[in-house]
């Protein structure tokens, strides 16, 4: 009997992933057919998702989550959650936050223009942005603090942790060495339950990267936790939150960082926002099984 991956090498249609849904590719990171940005009104706050780019990949996505489960579950999931277990499409989503009296961008995308018509189309300028809140430093979170050799969001602080900022300033990559240590002198440290500003405040999710981190927004009784990377896709991801992800930089420490604030969240029913979450990123948790179901948002926070 072959196995997918044999089968995906001989090009053979496997007859039991029939019935899944077929992937349609967006062109490199385009973002072709979605929206760029979704508003969502959370007591006095504008909340607003800004689409960054998306794109499918038709490669083997074990390669990338479920690294540590079998082909035979890993399909079987795929299958019950209604996706093909051959393909993905992914996302990335900063978020805006304004507060009447400043606008927090949280991430700054890959850098290759997306977010920015984003932020026009949703009637913001970079000049507009107060504050520029990194989660962490993996490539497509700092790809746009820099434009052209300058900071695009010159009039901004710019704020992240301080492990975050201490291990990538002492071990960068090609992104952190282009767009963070440029602007290093102008950044902000900030610790596991300090605030961004009244209502803002940090809460640590250390494992994807050292200094990971998260953010619940609150305003008017109501709250809503920017999960950034803390799950980087609804099924394979949150829904599973032991499956090991390639992407995690600690593992284990990611599985607990997931399965702890996962857990807050559908206790509490509070929403979240993923940085990878399909577009407008924002949802619900619920406990199913020994792991966690992710619901989409409807019209819960329209104005």
């Amino acid at each position: 009997m072959l196995t997918r991956r044999q089968t995906l090498a001989t090009g053979l249609a496997a007859p039991a992933l029939a019935l899944t849904p077929r992937v349609t590719r967006a062109a490199g990171h385009e973002a072709s057919a979605l929206p760029t940005n979704r508003a969502f009104q959370l007591g006095e706050f504008r909340v607003i998702t800004l689409l960054d780019a998306h794109t499918a990949r038709d490669d083997d996505p074990q390669s990338i989550f479920g690294m540590n489960v079998s082909e035979e579950e890993f399909d079987r999931v795929s299958q019950e959650n209604f996706i093909s277990p051959e393909a993905g499409h992914f996302f990335f989503t900063p978020t805006l936050v304004d507060t009447g009296s400043e606008r927090i961008l949280f991430d700054t995308g890959l850098g290759q223009g997306g977010l920015i018509t984003a932020l026009s189309d949703a009637g913001y300028a970079p000049a507009d942005i107060t504050h520029v809140v990194i989660t962490h430093m993996h490539p497509d979170h700092v790809g746009g603090l820099m434009t052209d050799g300058a900071a695009t969001y010159a009039e901004a602080v710019h704020i992240t942790g301080q492990a975050e900022f201490d291990h990538w300033t002492a071990n960068p990559n090609d992104a952190v060495t282009n767009n963070v240590l440029p602007l290093q002198d102008q950044f902000q440290m900030i610790d596991d339950g300090a605030e961004v500003r009244t209502g803002i405040t940090a809460v640590a999710a250390f494992g994807h990267t050292p200094g990971h981190m998260t953010y619940m927004i609150e305003s008017g009784g109501q709250q809503i936790l920017l999960i950034a990377d803390l799950a980087n896709h609804y099924v394979w991801s949150l829904g599973y939150p032991d499956w090991e992800v390639r992407f995690d930089m600690d593992k284990e420490a990611a599985a607990a960082s997931r399965r702890r604030i996962l857990d807050m969240a559908a206790t509490d029913r509070f929403p979240i926002i993923g940085y990878h979450m399909p577009f407008p990123a924002a949802g619900f948790v619920e406990t199913r099984g020994e792991g966690f179901h992710y619901v989409p948002v409807s019209y819960q926070f329209l104005g």
